[in-house]
């Protein structure tokens, strides 16, 4: 079956000794990024695809390439390929330009991306479980891909950013790796990443920029004066509070786009409180998304009813979950027979008060007011919640010593509704941190796996939704609506839905 594509002054040290001067002393094009979005934190903090999320700095920053990219509309197109076949339900044929080069010279031919994509397969934790490679073989300017299922969203997940081509001969040097892109990596550090232009770049609008440094600055407040001071050009993940000193100023530009990144809690399903539904809908119930979302984030998204935003066909108003009622928690929390019986302000039951743990990271701006609105709400109902928000976040999930926990994740990067299943929901799936298991889930995806067209995808994908909210597994917040701050002389910088192509060749400093 062929199938023709849509062709369709905290930070002036740090740069006063790096590109402040020298781009005042050279004729250097510089372009200072500053971002709350890179860092250990959000597993992410190197440049090998084959790393965690590490692919998504991969493809943020310019240095590597996917085979197919997603448009504005997250429609799929090529990049690194220039067509495909479906030889039958198991097996996809892949052709590939013939004009792409690695940055260190190498040209990209189907024995490059196999032996990338073999490596990806053998060290990445969720890429083996989604595209289900059974065998690969390359010829020429080809690959075929075997998968041991049908994977008809296999195109969508080639083209998640741990998809990004490198070449593997050429090893992972202190977290560095040689990719297609319009940018070479320098130096790679937990907080900051320094390129270089790729001279050799294939594309048709080539590198622009000289230098480009990339640095983690995840407090807002510092983020907010190094752009406000000049040491920065652009700036992404500035706080909400911060955003209206930019806003029709003359002196600035903003990119806007609204994206599938939601701001999710959930539940540890070992808590024996919480393996008690009306618990879980209580919490539910409790939380205000619509303060959440138009006061603590100032309007920046809109109040979440599941996983996916309201502008993919599975998700919005697709789907229903309870609203917004302290009266009705409460009442649940009094049928699961918790009352407050000594007058101290919590509610509590055989002489215990209903005590959680609440879990988040502090790195992603928006969850600690999530913790802290959450955590006000519940006080309300009687819950008493102990907020750990911390970076080191990882190490109380390994060892369970947490009851709720909060994250941000971007649910739909592939534009098809089946990543967010499989790295979250299933059982036993990577990033199931509650390890919330049901059977019909299960059986639903078996169903989406198997199941071709957009249409039947997206009714199968509203199925699993509503499934996950009748069990209250999660908690839904907000859907975060990503904005850009820039120079005026800042062009080709703009944000995408999909919340990963920023460093572009067409990026320059006019």
């Amino acid at each position: 079956m062929k199938k023709n594509f849509l062709i369709g002054t905290i930070l002036l040290s740090i740069f006063a000794s790096g590109c402040g001067d020298q781009n005042q002393q050279t004729s250097e094009k510089i372009f200072r990024y500053g971002t709350v979005a890179y860092g250990v934190a959000m597993e992410n903090a190197g440049l090998d695809p084959h790393d965690s999320y590490c692919g998504w700095s991969t493809i943020r920053y310019g240095v590597g390439e996917t085979l197919f990219r997603f448009n504005e509309r997250m429609e799929l197109e090529p990049w690194l390929a220039t067509d495909f076949e479906f030889l039958d339900e198991y097996t996809l044929k892949i052709t590939l330009r013939d004009d792409v080069h690695f940055s260190n010279g190498k040209n990209l031919d189907g024995e490059a991306v196999k032996k990338c994509l073999d490596d990806l397969i053998l060290r990445h934790d969720r890429a083996p479980g989604d595209l289900k490679i059974e065998s690969i073989t390359a010829e020429g300017q080809t690959v075929t891909i075997r998968s041991s299922e049908k994977v008809p969203a296999l195109l969508n997940y080639l083209s998640d950013p741990y998809g990004a081509i490198i070449d593997v001969d050429a090893g992972v040097k202190d977290r560095i790796v040689v990719g297609t892109g319009a940018y070479i990596a320098e130096k790679v550090t937990d907080t900051q990443i320094d390129l270089v232009a790729n001279r050799m770049y294939w594309g048709e609008i080539k590198p622009k920029l000289d230098r480009i440094i990339v640095k983690s600055i995840p407090d807002g407040d510092t983020l907010t004066m190094a752009m406000q001071n000049g040491e920065l050009d652009a700036v992404q993940g500035l706080p909400y509070s911060s955003l209206q000193l930019f806003e029709n100023n003359s002196k600035y530009k903003l990119s806007s786009t609204e994206t599938s990144r939601v701001y999710q809690i959930a539940f540890n399903f070992d808590t024996p409180e919480l393996q008690d539904i009306r618990i879980r809908q209580a919490i539910c119930m409790a939380i205000d998304k619509n303060n959440f979302t138009h006061v603590l984030l100032n309007g920046n998204g809109a109040p979440a009813i599941g996983a996916f935003p309201a502008n993919l066909s599975f998700g919005g108003n697709a789907v229903h979950a309870p609203e917004f009622d302290l009266n009705g928690a409460r009442q649940l929390l009094n049928e699961a027979g918790y009352s407050d019986s000594d007058g101290d302000g919590y509610v509590d039951r055989n002489g215990k008060n209903l005590e959680l743990r609440y879990l988040t990271y502090t790195s992603r701006q928006e969850l600690p007011l999530l913790a802290e609105s959450t955590q006000a709400n519940l006080k309300q109902i009687g819950i008493k919640l102990n907020v750990n928000a911390t970076d080191n976040y990882k190490t109380f999930l390994k060892n369970r010593e947490f009851d709720l926990y909060s994250k941000a994740i971007v649910t739909a990067p592939t534009g098809d509704p089946e990543y967010y299943f499989t790295s979250h929901i299933v059982p036993y799936a990577v990033d199931n941190a509650g390890n919330y298991e049901s059977q019909e889930i299960a059986d639903l995806e078996e169903q989406l796996r198997n199941t071709y067209g957009a249409e039947d995808r997206s009714k199968i994908a509203i199925q699993m939704s509503q499934k996950i909210l009748d069990d209250s597994a999660l908690c839904y917040a907000s859907h975060l609506r990503m904005t850009f701050v820039m120079k005026p002389n800042v062009e080709g910088f703009s944000a995408h839905p999909s919340d990963y192509y920023e460093i572009r060749p067409e990026l320059d400093l006019k």
